[in-house]
């Protein structure tokens, strides 16, 4: 960290940025929804590390603590109830952790397995993201005396919603399996949510309809990938 950096995170948390003194890791794979984390820390005072998978998270977590912990539960190496479950009963554990998820109903799984709350997609509102953070921290890591409701919404950055459809492109290239499609299946449905691509979204939900009656491989795999490409060809060039 430069002087700056060091100066902020020593400052007690304020008003305007509850989370002063914080460090947030995300475990997240979709470069999308993790800018929409960073810019969401950044308002509101935090310092941000990310991890892309488990085995990145489980490293990371090996030299540094976090103050609090965002796992997203589709990961491409396992599930994140298996990391939530781990840091719930670490010593010390960390102050808050919170799963996320595209899938509202991951929210059970994601309390079961140890987490404190649940952070469902997209959110990208920074009230609701201190909010959820907030009720969880112990009362002498909170701001004194009134808070400010910063109701702004974030916008990540497109470039990383390319990356994603980039990703996720080259997944359905190589899917050679069920696990592959699985896999591919809910990273999209997920960057859909963020996204706010409705469109996206349905045709992920067709996929995954598809293959709850049996339906072949091939045709899900070229169903995605003609939905991501298109995509791909009208996002900006990097």
């Amino acid at each position: 960290m430069d002087d700056l950096d060091d100066f902020m995170q020593t400052r007690p948390p304020t008003a305007s940025r509850p989370f002063l003194g914080l460090t947030v890791l995300v475990v997240e794979d979709s470069r999308f929804a993790c800018d929409a984390v960073r810019l969401l820390c950044i308002r509101s005072g935090a310092r941000i590390r990310r991890a892309g998978s488990l085995e990145h998270a489980r490293r990371h977590l090996a030299v540094y603590r976090p103050s609090v912990v965002i796992v997203d539960l589709g990961l491409p190496d396992g599930p994140g109830e298996m990391l939530i479950g781990e840091l719930a009963g670490s010593a010390p554990r960390p102050e808050v952790i919170l799963g996320m998820s595209g899938d509202d109903t991951a929210a059970d799984r994601a309390l079961s397995a140890g987490a404190d709350g649940f952070l469902s997609k997209p959110f990208d509102n920074i009230a609701v993201f201190q909010s959820a953070i907030l009720r969880h921290l112990p009362i002498e890591r909170q701001p004194r005396g009134p808070r400010l409701i910063d109701s702004d919404l974030v916008q990540p950055d497109p470039i990383a919603l390319r990356d994603d459809l980039a990703h996720a492109s080259d997944v359905l290239r190589h899917a050679t399996g069920g696990d592959s499609i699985d896999y591919v299946t809910q990273f999209l449905a997920g960057l859909a949510l963020s996204a706010r691509d409705p469109a996206l979204h349905d045709a992920v939900t067709a996929v995954s309809a598809r293959r709850r009656k049996g339906g072949s491989a091939e045709a899900e795999l070229a169903f995605l990938a003609t939905a991501v490409d298109a995509r791909l060809e009208r996002s900006p060039p990097i």
